[in-house]
């Protein structure tokens, strides 16, 4: 199945593309977002991906689009070394598409589905460790604060405790053996979610570093929008939403309690955002019953006042190991 990008019409109309402008689509992916940006004469876009897999979406629009279009594969967390090596003094507008793709999710031999026979991978850019490294290497403590807290699996001491019993006799290779395992230890009710689901979910989101690249990745759209320039970003999960809420409500002047998965939001210098609506826009009925995987998405902007970006903060994020933990335990 083709990604189909949510909230496309949304997401344009809060990013306001016009000619003469330059764009940063930080989650190229199939390039959705993008060629609705480059639609608009004389709008210039960047796009960034980390998955080999979007250098296809970038040829097709470097093709369509050969003077307003660049792509850059990497991480969308290095979007400001990126376009200062383009030689720009900023940006009008980034966009963010966070979580997994359709593309992925649909390709067995990437490894994020539970429901679809591969190989136990979940990386997005094809390199450094994989899932099955992690649930073959690191303690039952580690992968239970993993499933626990990145996947909000409330039997995460349970599944970590039988994922390190079972690699005992044989490793984990492929995503059904992980997955029948979760339905044997975690059970569930039919018509509710896989017992897998969270599981998976908690391991993708460490493999990737995805919350920790999105904290860095806020902050350095802070730093290269332009006064008025927007940053627009849509969620699929909670971690992630809780995550970019904050950062958007302490950087409008709006600080509240901050949580144990986002930053810290203490009273902080002059607002550098002003919220471009106060909730989160979500899909219409009609967007849901023609894309079922748009239920969950939202929406979150903000417009970038004249005031200096914030110091950077921290992308710490407590009670999990740090990705380089598992990196250690491969070499």
């Amino acid at each position: 199945m083709a990604h189909v990008p949510v909230l496309l019409d949304e997401v344009i109309t809060a990013i306001r593309p016009r000619a003469g402008g330059l764009y940063v689509d930080g989650t190229l992916g199939g390039g959705g977002y993008a060629r609705a940006v480059l639609a608009v004469e004389g709008a210039r876009l960047v796009g960034i991906d980390r998955d080999p897999e979007a250098a296809k979406a970038a040829a097709a629009l470097r093709k369509a689009f050969p003077d307003t279009f660049a792509f850059q594969s990497g991480p969308f967390s290095l979007m400001e070394q990126i376009v200062e090596l383009s030689g720009s003094d900023g940006v009008d507008g980034v966009m963010l598409d966070l979580g997994v793709s359709s593309m992925q999710i649909d390709e067995a031999e990437r490894g994020f589905s539970f429901q679809k026979d591969g190989p136990l991978d979940m990386r997005m850019a094809r390199s450094g460790p994989s899932a099955a490294d992690a649930v073959n290497h690191l303690d039952a403590d580690e992968l239970a604060a993993i499933f626990k807290i990145y996947g909000e699996e409330r039997h995460a001491r349970r599944a970590a405790r039988a994922i390190v019993e079972d690699r005992a006799a044989k490793p984990f290779e492929t995503t059904l053996e992980l997955a029948s395992l979760m339905a044997r230890v975690i059970g569930g009710k039919p018509g509710r979610i896989h017992p897998a689901t969270r599981v998976f979910q908690g391991l993708r989101i460490y493999v990737n570093d995805e919350l920790g690249e999105l904290i860095r990745a806020l902050g350095a759209a802070e730093r290269i929008l332009k006064p008025t320039g927007v940053l627009a970003v849509v969620t699929f999960h909670s971690l992630e939403d809780r995550i970019v809420k904050t950062f958007l409500r302490a950087r409008a002047g709006m600080a509240g309690q901050g949580s144990r998965h986002a930053p810290q939001v203490d009273a902080g210098p002059a607002p550098s955002f002003s919220l471009l609506t106060r909730k989160a826009i979500e899909p219409s009925e009609a967007e849901i019953a023609a894309n079922p995987r748009a239920r969950s998405s939202r929406l979150r902007a903000g417009v970038r006042t004249t005031n200096p970006a914030w110091p950077a903060e921290d992308d710490g994020l407590p009670g999990v190991p740090p990705y380089s933990r598992l990196l250690e335990c491969v070499t």
